[in-house]
């Protein structure tokens, strides 16, 4: 069998179709499938462009456009050039319209626009995964907000939290005596905060995570002064990079959220959530 491309066709993002598409494949072991979305179609010249790429090869034209006069000249086109053509949306719409005895909004691209916020989470979520512990470094410019601190401070807590916000969140940890990586310092300084906690909190918290891991009483992990040291480099590693300092010590993670997105959205305005 000859490799097959399936076009999808979309006045919007072309999400819906693609992913029909996809769901449709899964249910076949073999096959060489290409999909090429054509996204963001306005024009007559862009259905002819796409019908004669996809007799060229024997190919397969699926759509979800909402235009009709669109709707109908790609499945005029196709029939014309004798090319196999899906029109996902069409049929739905027709019917839909006249039970529900009103016309459709007609508009490319709604349903990814209602649902953005929900999509926004759900990326910001992944993000906070991947970028989790100082993992994915060179990729931290990309972060909204950038958390850093000593171990078991709080930060990948508050990071998933922050992310459920749809906020996109990397944390870096601090070790002492270990130099922290220079991506740190070159993020913009007003979307990093250091994270400081009571030392009396922070032994507690170490005591509890040794305990819980079995680690040996001899391991200086939940030593008072190692800890002291500790908080002190993180300081100075906050006042070096300039970052905002956040006390989180008996902070419910709302309060201490709530703080932090305060204070970066009054300092960057509608420029603090990175455009994609």
């Amino acid at each position: 069998m000859k490799p097959l491309t399936i076009y999808v066709v979309s006045g919007g993002q072309g999400n819906t179709g693609r992913q029909l598409v996809q769901a449709t494949l899964a249910q076949f072991a073999g096959g060489i499938v290409s999909i090429q979305v054509i996204a963001g179609v306005r024009q007559m010249a862009q259905l002819e462009a796409v019908v004669n790429n996809a007799q060229n090869g024997d190919n397969l034209i699926v759509h979800t456009l909402v235009d009709p006069a669109l709707r109908n000249n790609l499945n005029d086109l196709a029939q014309t050039h004798n090319v196999t053509c899906f029109d996902l949306q069409g049929a739905l719409l027709l019917y839909l319209a006249r039970r529900l005895e009103q016309e459709p909004k007609v508009e490319p691209g709604l349903y990814s626009r209602l649902r953005e916020p929900y999509f926004r989470r759900i990326e910001a979520m992944e993000f906070a995964v991947d970028h989790d512990d100082g993992k994915r470094i060179e990729e931290l410019h990309m972060a909204e907000i950038v958390l850093t601190g000593v171990s078991r401070v709080g930060k990948t807590p508050l990071s998933t939290y922050l992310s459920t916000h749809g906020w996109r969140v990397a944390n870096v940890p601090l070790m002492h005596e270990m130099p922290p990586p220079q991506q740190l310092f070159e993020v913009d300084h007003r979307r990093v905060f250091g994270l400081m906690v009571d030392p009396g909190e922070l032994i507690s918290f170490r005591q509890y995570r040794r305990r819980r891991l079995g680690l040996s009483a001899k391991i200086n992990y939940a030593d008072p002064e190692k800890l002291y040291d500790e908080l002190e480099y993180a300081r100075t590693i906050f006042q070096r990079g300039r970052f905002t300092v956040i006390d989180v010590t008996d902070k419910p993670i709302e309060e201490t959220t709530e703080e932090i997105i305060t204070r970066i959205t009054q300092r960057l305005g509608t420029d603090a959530m990175l455009k994609d």
